[in-house]
């Protein structure tokens, strides 16, 4: 990792899948693709199950605010390709301005919630998704729709990790 190029990483927890598409003859072996730039990171598979629990836990190294976290769920299939099962990006931009505007103010208390992001054409929020401040660190809870599929939501967490050694969020521009 270079550290010069990076601004931090990010803690991408991915919880678990509502409702998703049947893509097997009654359920779905779902998993999920993370793409960001030139990282590609997966979950593991959940066996026939079309409410997975993944709980998962990814990092990925910041270096560009304008890059969007891709996510991808499949369904996975034995003896064929993999099913696509629906996608759905986050734009990291107004969590990271939460982020930078916490930085700049003093004592919040736990639990403060910093900003609330409205579900809109260009976003994949299900419902609105604030950023709290929880243990120093603003993590944003957000329950992300499917786009083209004919259903299915994924509940994810995102928290920003300041680096040592890396060029942070201070010089940034939103």
């Amino acid at each position: 990792m270079d550290s010069i190029l990076v601004l931090g990483l990010l803690k991408l927890r991915i919880k678990r899948g509502i409702n998703l598409a049947i893509r097997d003859s009654r359920s779905s072996d779902p998993y999920i693709v993370v793409n960001m730039g030139e990282q590609k990171l997966r979950t593991h598979v959940v066996k026939q199950n079309c409410n997975p629990e993944w709980n998962e836990e990814l990092t990925l190294s910041i270096r560009d605010v304008n890059t969007p976290i891709h996510l991808t769920v499949y369904d996975k299939d034995t003896f064929s390709v993999d099913d696509k099962m629906g996608e759905a990006e986050i734009d990291l931009k107004p969590y990271l301005e939460c982020v930078k505007m916490a930085m700049e103010l003093e004592k919040l208390p736990h639990g403060c919630a910093v900003k609330r992001i409205q579900p809109n054409r260009t976003n994949c929020l299900a419902e609105e998704s604030s950023c709290i401040l929880q243990n120093g660190n603003i993590i944003q809870d957000m329950i992300l729709r499917l786009r083209n599929v004919e259903r299915g939501e994924i509940v994810v967490q995102i928290e920003w990790i300041d680096v040592i050694g890396c060029k942070g969020l201070s010089e940034v521009e939103f």
